[in-house]
């Protein structure tokens, strides 16, 4: 065991220096690792700390934290707790919403890895329940042993099975903590644990390092996935999606893309049946008709024969002044700013101005995008540039003492843009392609 997590953490670069937190809950498993861990903290040099969260959902909790307590007191290991209210009407499940609090909790720990005990029986449980839900090759995969982040998570027993850590914790005689929920058949994760997974075993005794290795098979698979959807991104014009291109690829193609792009926005693995809803819309529409339709928590936007996703609910936007900061948060994407020369806003009227604020468009907004030219209304000036309509509220407008200077997507106001050699800045928007 000791000889294992070595190797994992060796494997992952952590060693000298690095700040590790073990994710402890008290039970068996959790127990060994934190051991283990404290045992290799000398030799392989790192800091080790433990953290418990506390959801108080169970009369036991406190014990519980008291027990963790009492673990790290012993091996002189500093202890972090949290304690956590869980919504027990939570839309998605009172597990769900415990589950999403510890992550979140764990997840705020200063450190460079952040260690989780899942043993090769979880993966094996993981894989089931989620090829049980028809998940695709992404989900089949299961739980990975490194995952980057701030900070990493690194699972150094996944390759171990439950009974060898068992047989571990008894030999070094320590003493952990049973939660009494684990055993409830009535949860389908322990259904699966305790009914399901022992019947196949006793057919197949391989049963749990098999699908331990469909799980790695299946993540290799997800790779080529990924890689096949980001060269079909490329080949259908990058950030901004050319829908005739999009359209022309294979049917499946066209929904690895749009999970890939979901994935890649931050939404959620969205079902078959609403790719295929998607597909069908985007086929369908006629190829001026704006279209808005939801997938895996974002929107799939098609405006003018391009497509792209965005975020299904932005917040608000809120005037912001602005001191020069080179990015602004701005309803859900940034905005950002760098140094140009002979082109954006002309730098020296920037820095003369007295206020400039970022805000959102205004009753009667109108801008003169050239010398000798009208103003145009805001409405007249999206309609040229392309913008969506549903887009138009959230546009960040840059106001220099009162005077509307630039929009994203739309540009620079006429007397503000820089000649020929001129020191300038250069603005742009995330949440608009351009």
């Amino acid at each position: 065991m000791r000889a294992t997590v070595a190797a994992r953490l060796a494997a992952a670069g952590l060693g000298s220096g690095a700040r590790l937190c073990c994710a402890l809950s008290g039970g068996v498993d959790s127990t060994v690792l934190l051991h283990v861990l404290a045992a290799l903290r000398e030799e392989l040099g790192f800091t080790l700390l433990a953290a418990h969260v506390n959801h108080g959902l169970h009369p036991q909790a406190w014990a519980w934290q008291a027990h963790c307590a009492q673990s790290c007191a012993q091996l002189g290991v500093v202890l972090k707790v949290f304690q956590v209210e869980v919504a027990r009407d939570a839309p998605c499940g009172l597990e769900a919403a415990a589950r999403a609090s510890r992550h979140a909790a764990l997840r705020s720990v200063a450190c460079d890895a952040l260690l989780l005990a899942h043993h090769q029986d979880d993966q094996a449980e993981t894989v089931l329940f989620r090829l049980l839900r028809g998940s695709g090759a992404h989900g089949a995969a299961g739980m990975v042993v490194w995952q980057p982040g701030a900070p990493a998570i690194l699972r150094p027993l996944l390759g171990v099975r439950r009974a060898q850590i068992e047989a571990a914790a008894r030999e070094g005689g320590l003493h952990w903590v049973e939660d009494p929920s684990n055993a409830n058949p009535r949860h389908r994760r322990n259904a699966l644990r305790h009914e399901v997974l022992p019947a196949m075993a006793a057919h197949f005794p391989a049963a749990v390092p098999a699908l331990a290795r469909a799980a790695e098979n299946f993540a290799e698979a997800a790779t080529l996935m990924d890689e096949l959807a980001a060269a079909d991104a490329r080949l259908c014009g990058g950030q901004m999606l050319q829908r005739d291109a999009v359209l022309a690829l294979s049917a499946a193609r066209q929904r690895n893309l749009l999970r890939w792009l979901v994935r890649a926005a931050g939404g959620q693995a969205p079902s078959r049946a609403r790719l295929l809803e998607v597909q069908r819309q985007l086929a369908s529409v006629p190829p001026l008709q704006p279209l808005r339709v939801e997938l895996g928590g974002c929107v799939c936007c098609c405006y003018r024969g391009q497509l792209w996703l965005e975020a299904a609910t932005p917040p608000p936007p809120r005037p912001l002044r602005w001191r020069g900061e080179t990015e602004l948060p701005w309803c859900g994407a940034l905005l950002r700013c760098e140094a140009s020369v002979g082109e954006g806003l002309r730098l020296d009227r920037v820095q003369a101005a007295a206020l400039v604020m970022v805000r959102g468009r205004w009753p009667g907004l109108s801008m003169r995008l050239a010398a000798g030219r009208p103003q145009r209304s805001f409405r007249k000036l999206c309609q040229d540039a392309g913008v969506p309509p549903w887009l138009r509220e959230r546009l960040p407008v840059l106001m220099a003492d009162g005077e509307a200077v630039w929009i994203a997507g739309i540009g620079v106001a006429a007397a503000w843009q820089c000649e020929d050699m001129q020191p300038g800045l250069r603005l742009s928007w995330d949440g608009v392609r351009e």
